[in-house]
């Protein structure tokens, strides 16, 4: 048989108990045809000799934003900047870069107060650099923004009688003035003024995204919000990615949460929507699964609360250093309730977004109940971030099946931060690792990208040993993950949370030739942050190289 790529002189780590480790794998028609022995006798278009390097599951990213960080590499990159003079410094050479097209905006974003003795910019200081020109700075955890005078007169929210929206808030000081801080929903003021982006801008933002990841091993994604709220960026966004994937600009396969607001009132037969009487979706009924192994539809993404880092997320016990503070639901619960209802009897499964444990109890509620009244959709249910979870949370979760996203990905650079505002005494809580696994909770790798960067190698890393960068093991080593658990967060563990297990995840013949290849093994290295992506493979072909010129190919060889 010839097939169409052969892989030899690996280190194969399958995931799979019954072949758990191989020397070579056989693809033909973008999947797996047989590893070692079973490809005997076999040629191949492409011979490729990897000289004992590692290869791996691709990795899946179960939660990331990858249009907006695609949007953003375009932007002002602030997490540079160490104090306010020097990121005032960006922007005014920003702005004397724009000043040959009047109006055009000034973007950044990766702001962290943290790298700026905890203070956020004067909103005189950015009128002053700014003028007249709308300014949009976004806050790394997403949550909340920073603009001038003059975006907020756009907005309208310096109109006589203004008031928040539901969900968010335009901050302001003792004297009632706008601090140009906007938090949660509020942020679609600015959005608005924005949206929506051309298809073409979204697809080139794809292009640059998806090009990094493949340079990261990621071979599929969960881009966690399209198509409407402040996390949505056109309503043909699903058609950008779908133009993406035929014009060869997309280079790892996708799977689409619409966020809740993109769904409309549906109505349907008797017994289509369970007995009710209507429901949310999209038009024709497509629900959660529609597409193909390349752009396909995922649950429903739903904001239950905010952010840990801006202390909007809902706890049950005030942030420390924050009086009288303890985050809030970005809606009344009742209303959640309503709708999340009203969207899973259309026959999507929910992702819904909750960090705090106030947060997560109703999380919990909501899905345990909708599970209850109309059975189970065709993906698993899903909380997002689970970032401060109770221990007497973990068990209703498990026993309901429903799949969680921590990010390991944050313990680095942000874990010191999430620590002090929870204190000591639910430190512990905190995006937990072992205690999941232990309580059999599906546990999901992901990034949350761009709140933090998508350096698998690096997460997994920071799983086993859940190291702050000023050192603290945030949680307790107890909570760290073995290398194997932790390889299987970013495989195996994220196919299942996604519902797509049975074509990757793990390696054996049938399944997708997703590829990861390593310089070394995750399951042995002293460091797996240390490893490096030697190449990515999606369907057998190569979307990443980086092996020197002069690599081992035969082109027409026969595997010996």
């Amino acid at each position: 048989m010839n097939l169409d790529l052969i892989l030899t002189d690996a280190d194969i780590i399958t995931l799979e108990p019954g072949r758990p480790s191989a020397r070579s794998v056989g693809v033909l028609g973008g999947r797996i045809v047989g590893f070692d022995e079973e490809l005997a006798g076999c040629t191949a278009d492409r011979v490729e000799s990897l000289a004992g390097s590692t290869v791996v599951p691709g990795f899946i990213d179960a939660h990331c934003h990858t249009v907006w960080w695609g949007l953003g590499l375009s932007a002002v990159d602030l997490e540079p900047a160490r104090g306010l003079e020097e990121l005032y410094g960006l922007l005014e050479r920003e702005v004397e870069r724009l000043s040959p097209e009047p109006g055009a905006w000034v973007s950044g974003t990766g702001f962290n107060h943290k790298n700026h003795d905890g203070l956020f910019p004067d909103i005189g200081r950015l009128d002053a650099l700014t003028g007249d020109r709308p300014l949009y700075l976004r806050h790394v955890s997403g949550h909340l923004s920073i603009t001038n005078t003059a975006t907020l007169r756009l907005a309208g929210a310096l109109e006589p009688g203004f008031e928040d929206p539901v969900g968010g808030a335009v901050l302001r000081d003792d004297a009632g003035r706008p601090t140009g801080v906007i938090e949660e929903s509020a942020q679609a003021l600015v959005q608005d003024l924005l949206l929506p982006y051309p298809v073409e801008q979204i697809v080139r933002a794809l292009d640059d995204a998806t090009t990094r990841y493949a340079a990261e091993g990621i071979t599929s994604f969960t881009e966690a919000g399209i198509g409407g709220g402040w996390i949505g960026h056109s309503p043909l966004e699903l058609g950008a990615y779908q133009r993406a994937r035929r014009e060869g600009r997309l280079r790892a396969r996708a799977q689409l949460m619409p966020a809740l607001d993109a769904l409309r009132p549906l109505a349907g037969g008797d017994g289509d929507l369970h007995g009710e009487r209507s429901g949310l979706g999209l038009d024709l009924g497509v629900h959660a699964g529609f597409g193909d192994a390349w752009v396909s539809l995922g649950p429903v993404k739903v904001f239950l609360d905010g952010s840990l880092l801006g202390a909007t997320a809902a706890v049950t016990e005030d942030y420390c250093g924050h009086p009288h503070n303890s985050g809030y639901l970005l809606d009344d619960a009742d209303a959640f309730r309503g709708r999340v209802a009203a969207a899973y009897r259309a026959g999507w499964p929910i992702a819904l977004h909750a960090i705090g444990d106030e947060a997560i109890d109703l999380a919990t509620e909501i899905i345990v109940d909708c599970q209850r009244r109309y059975g189970r959709n065709a993906l698993p249910n899903r909380i997002e971030h689970f970032g401060i979870a109770r221990p007497d949370q973990l068990a209703p979760v498990a026993a309901a099946g429903i799949a969680v996203t921590p990010q390991a990905a944050f313990i680095g650079p942000l874990g010191d931060q999430f620590a002090e505002l929870v204190g000591p005494g639910r430190e512990g809580w905190l995006y937990r690792g072992r205690s999941l696994v232990d309580a059999g909770v599906t546990l999901a790798g992901s990034s949350d990208l761009p709140v933090a960067d998508n350096n698998v190698r690096r997460a997994m890393q920071s799983s086993v040993d859940r190291t702050t960068e000023r050192g603290r093991v945030l949680g307790g080593a107890a909570e760290g993950l073995t290398p194997e658990e932790a390889l299987r967060s970013y495989t195996e563990w994220a196919a299942r949370a996604t519902g797509l297990e049975a074509d990757r995840g793990t390696l054996r013949s049938g399944k997708l030739a997703d590829f990861a290849v390593l310089s070394g093994s995750p399951l042995t290295a002293p460091d797996i942050a240390a490893l490096d992506v030697v190449a990515t493979i999606v369907g057998g072909e190569f979307t990443h190289d980086r092996r020197r010129a002069g690599a081992a190919h035969q082109p027409n060889g026969a595997l010996a």
